[in-house]
C-alpha cells in the first residue's frame, strides 16, 4: 500500500536498504541507503588552501583567516519556551491524556532546537568545504569537558562532534582532507610568534601578552586558530600531501 511521504532529494541508483525511524515527536523517518556508481574522488595530491579552526562556545568557529562565526546557543534560546512547557507537563496526571499532549510538546520544542543545530552546522561546513582543501581541527573530548557543570548544557548545546562529523564527509566527498589535531595540542597557550607555551591560561583569560617575544593583546581563539593551522599542514607535509601551500589561510 502507497505511503504519503515528503521527499527531500530525487533518489538514483540501486536501494540498498530502507531504515524507519519514529521520533520522539511521533514522525516517521526513513532512511535510503543507495549505490550511485559513483567512486569516491581520490584524494588530492596537492593542497594550496588551508584553514585552521578553533571550535568554542562565545564563538562557535574561530578561522585562521580572522572570521569569526557566533555560536547561535539553540538550547538557551529556546529556554524559556521549553522551561514554560515543562512546568505544564509535571502538572498533568501521570497516564494521562493531557500529559501525553503536554510530553509531545516538549519532545517537539527539543525537536525545532535539534533541527536548527543541524541546519546551522550543515551550512557553516557546507562554507568551510567549499572554500578549503583542508581543515584542521583540535579532537575535543566533550564527555571529559561536561563534566564542568557550568559549562555542561553549552557545550551539549554546541554539539562540536557532530559538526565535525558534517565536515569529515563533506570533505571525503570532494577528495578533500580533515586533520584532527591530538587533544593535548595546547594551541590556546602557545604563542604562535615564537612557540612559547605558558604555563597557565584559564578560561577567563580571553587575550595575553608573551613573556617571550614581547606580542600583545594576543587574541586566545585566533591564536588557536593559527596554531592549529600551522600544526595541521606540518602533518600534511610529514604525510607527503602538502607540496605546494602557498595559500595557507
Amino acid at each position: 500500500q502507497p505511503v504519503k511521504a515528503n521527499i527531500h532529494r530525487e533518489i538514483t541508483g540501486a536501494v540498498k536498504s530502507i531504515t524507519v525511524s519514529l521520533s520522539k515527536t511521533g514522525k516517521f523517518y526513513a532512511s535510503i541507503l543507495v549505490d550511485d556508481g559513483v567512486e569516491a574522488p581520490a584524494l588530492l595530491h596537492t593542497v594550496s588552501k588551508v584553514t585552521g579552526v578553533d571550535l568554542g562556545l562565545s564563538h562557535f568557529t574561530v578561522e585562521s583567516n580572522g572570521r569569526k562565526t557566533a555560536n547561535p546557543r539553540f538550547v538557551k534560546r529556546a529556554e524559556k519556551n521549553l522551561r514554560r512547557k515543562q512546568r505544564q507537563l509535571s502538572r498533568k496526571a501521570k497516564g494521562s491524556a493531557n500529559r501525553a499532549k503536554a510530553r509531545l510538546l516538549v519532545a517537539k520544542c527539543h525537536e525545532k532546537a535539534a533541527n536548527a543545530r543541524a541546519d546551522f552546522q550543515h551550512k557553516r561546513s557546507r562554507t568551510l568545504v567549499d572554500e578549503n582543501q583542508a581543515v584542521i581541527v583540535e579532537t575535543l573530548k566533550s564527555a571529559n569537558m561536561m563534566k564542568n557543570r557550568k559549562l555542561a548544557k553549552h557545550i551539549a548545546d554546541a554539539a562540536w562532534h557532530s559538526f565535525v562529523a558534517k565536515l569529515e564527509y563533506k570533505l571525503k566527498e570532494q577528495g578533500k582532507y580533515l586533520v584532527k589535531l591530538d587533544q593535548w595540542y595546547a594551541s590556546s597557550k602557545t604563542c604562535h610568534c615564537c612557540g612559547h607555551k605558558m604555563e597557565e591560561m584559564p578560561l577567563s583569560v580571553r587575550k595575553w601578552d608573551c613573556l617571550s617575544c614581547g606580542t600583545t593583546d594576543i587574541d586566545r581563539d585566533l591564536n588557536a586558530a593559527f596554531n592549529i593551522r600551522d600544526k595541521g599542514i606540518l602533518e600534511l607535509k610529514a604525510a607527503g600531501r602538502s607540496s605546494l601551500l602557498m595559500e595557507a589561510a
